[in-house]
């Protein structure tokens, strides 16, 4: 199984697109705005985890600038 989330700016578009997936026999799923910024900022964790540890201090240190 693969999941394609494709954004659109139009309304007409993504009636058209979710149609066809409809005649193709897909399962379509619309996601709301905040679902689809959670999977946005996500996936921003994800390619910017470095795997490195930082000291509580250091974290409170550069909160209180």
């Amino acid at each position: 199984m693969e999941t394609i989330i494709i954004q659109s700016q139009s309304k007409s578009t993504s009636k058209l697109l979710i149609e066809l997936a409809k005649k193709l026999g897909e399962k379509v799923q619309i996601l709301d705005k905040e679902v689809s910024e959670d999977l946005s900022f996500g996936k921003m964790m994800a390619q910017a985890k470095t795997g490195k540890t930082v000291s509580k201090e250091s974290i409170l240190a550069e909160l209180s600038k």
